[in-house]
């Protein structure tokens, strides 16, 4: 495993995939739960055959793989859902994190989570970096990028910790309201001395 590995989140719409895509282009790992979580339940997966046994046939899609929109709409939507959901695919992408980890060979690495602090996975890393919107900003990005109706937005958001949570728990935050060259101005300032952090 790296030895030194960076945690960095945000909510749905704050930038995280282009934050991690500029770090990934400064030599550093990327270790992304989101990735993780789709690869965990593609069709042979064992924690897609606990889902179909759960949910029933209607998780599934005709040619096998997982019926992402039905399966979004129907645990955010119910608490109770969302929780057993989690019961089966957490311990999976745990795992899958952790050994992803093991392998990554650059000075340092970055676990990418957007449920960090929700999901036990802060337990993985040396430090934590939040990128940091506003809520406005969130609605208009994901709804812009994921062409996801407010109400669904509002729901995952809702699954996320809120934003003064996660603001008052993260050791670093940057602003993601400006343009990607603000972003990667501030981040590169970050990885330097999340470098000398690393070798220190």
């Amino acid at each position: 495993m790296a030895t030194w590995i960076l945690g960095l989140t945000g909510g749905i719409g704050s930038g995280k995939t282009a934050a991690t895509d500029y770090l990934h282009s400064l030599g550093i790992t990327i270790v992304d739960a989101d990735v993780v979580s789709r690869e965990i339940v593609a069709p042979g997966q064992p924690a897609l055959a606990a889902i179909q046994q759960y949910f029933g046939d209607e998780a599934l899609l005709d040619n096998g793989s997982l019926n992402r929109p039905w399966l979004r709409q129907r645990v955010f939507s119910d608490p109770e859902q969302r929780l057993a959901l989690e019961a089966i695919t957490h311990p999976a992408i745990r795992d899958a994190l952790k050994q992803q980890l093991q392998a990554a060979s650059s000075a340092y690495a970055v676990l990418a989570s957007p449920l960090l602090w929700e999901s036990g996975q802060v337990n993985f890393v040396q430090r934590t970096l939040l990128i940091d919107v506003s809520e406005t900003t969130q609605m208009l990005r994901a709804n812009q990028r994921d062409g996801v109706s407010e109400a669904q937005i509002k729901a995952i958001m809702q699954a996320q910790w809120s934003r003064s949570q996660r603001l008052a728990r993260a050791d670093d935050v940057i602003s993601n309201e400006g343009s990607l060259a603000d972003l990667q101005g501030q981040l590169q300032q970050r990885h330097l001395h999340y470098l000398e952090l690393a070798s220190a």
